[in-house]
């Protein structure tokens, strides 16, 4: 999961903090966390990732109002930036002490909803590289199940890490290890995809788990940042992906379906290419006629509108870069969960004018230098002639002026 984590994830926020800590203090005399009353598997296998720390986090109870979910994939647990064996959020935040993950815990709990957490993904020191063994590995994730009372965890397994043999060896051998020592635990692999379904080392770690008789919920693949172009190549990938699970574990295809799992990326990828609703439902659609395991993304960071909605053709960690409402994309995990989101009409495109008093852009209307259009809630103003070239692409080569909002 490249995913913009390496990238743009370096400025902590202190508005995790702001979310559940009423709930939060009345817990800590006793030092607990709030009571977790498990999920049925379909929601864990239907949370979305999101980023308590980093990357803008949003308020998780308005996300649930909106859309009706009820679970999230907290990310990522990884090993300390200075070396050890002991589990901190994104490298710089020991779990042993952590308040403020806690606090949005406890927030996500009292509204009836509940979080795995998922250890791993692109970049930082995974615990896997630093813990001498699997036994050490598995104390260290142990320590985070047990202080957020989780029923349910992700194992994000991509590079640099699954390039290292004895990193994964560790990482498949402490998820054997939680899944014995903590009955009814949801567990899910993922790992990057290609067209082929995963790539030579996605491969060796299935062949890990095979020889350590290992075998979580589902492994899921990861089809973007790969060269793939909407929704059909996805389905594609994770066909040919659903063969090699038949190859590698001997199943038949029904039975490698029920062990399969999907996490995309919701709107403009690192890599430029563009997943939106109509590619989710269509992925949605082809999971639930498998009946695969998991449908989830990354992230509800990201799942808000860029302001232009296009981002000037960058991808961004906190918001997709395609026309959106707030929160569209985590509807379908809420519909992957068996649940009916509450009835919204969220636009294809962005609203042509709001209260603007110019006439609303038109892709067949021809603009000479000076003529003025509302688009997106803002006033946008043609620099020279132009047709069918959508506001929001500002700048030296952009044609249309940003004159603001209305």
């Amino acid at each position: 999961m490249k995913r913009l984590r390496a990238l743009l994830c370096g400025a902590a926020t202190a508005a995790l903090a702001t979310a559940g800590l009423a709930a939060f203090a009345a817990q800590q005399a006793s030092g607990a966390s709030a009571d977790a009353t498990a999920l049925s598997n379909r929601w864990y296998a239907a949370a979305p990732y999101l980023m308590p720390h980093d990357n803008n986090p949003p308020d998780a109870g308005t996300i649930m109002d909106a859309t009706g979910l009820k679970a999230f994939q907290l990310a990522f647990i990884l090993a300390p930036n200075g070396g050890g064996c002991s589990p901190t959020w994104d490298g710089t935040s020991p779990v042993s002490s952590d308040t403020a993950v806690a606090s949005v815990i406890n927030a996500i709990r009292a509204k009836g909803g509940d979080v795995s957490a998922s250890i791993g993904g692109y970049g930082g020191t995974k615990l896997g590289q630093t813990c001498s063994d699997a036994a050490s590995t598995a104390a260290a994730y142990q320590q985070v199940i047990t202080k957020y009372q989780l029923k349910a965890i992700d194992f994000d397994l991509e590079e640099p890490e699954y390039e290292n043999t004895a990193a994964i060896a560790h990482e498949i051998g402490a998820a054997k290890i939680l899944q014995q020592n903590n009955p009814g635990l949801y567990v899910s692999v993922t790992t990057a995809g290609t067209a082929d379904g995963t790539g030579w080392f996605g491969k060796q770690m299935l062949n890990e788990a095979k020889s350590q008789g290992f075998t979580p919920n589902n492994f899921s693949i990861m089809p973007f940042d790969g060269g793939f172009n909407g929704a059909a190549a996805q389905t594609s990938a994770l066909t040919n992906f659903n063969s090699i699970l038949q190859s590698t574990f001997g199943w038949d295809a029904a039975t490698a379906y029920a062990h399969e799992g999907f996490s995309g990326m919701n709107g403009r990828s690192d890599t430029g290419e563009y997943f939106r609703q109509a590619d989710f439902q269509t992925v949605l659609d082809y999971a639930t006629s498998h009946h695969m395991d998991r449908f989830t993304f990354w992230s509800l960071n990201r799942d808000r509108q860029c302001t232009p909605p296009d981002n000037n053709g960058q991808t961004s960690g906190t918001c997709s870069s395609v026309a959106q409402s707030d929160w569209d994309f985590a509807k379908y995990s809420v519909k992957f969960a068996g649940v009916t989101p509450p009835t919204t009409t969220p636009p294809t495109t962005p609203p042509p004018g709001g209260n603007c008093t110019a006439a609303a852009w038109s892709s067949s209307a021809v603009y000479t230098a000076g003529n003025t259009v509302s688009y997106g809630g803002h006033t946008w103003k043609a620099k020279w002639w132009t047709q069918n070239e959508t506001p929001g692409t500002t700048g030296e080569w952009g044609v249309w002026q940003d004159l603001g909002a209305c």
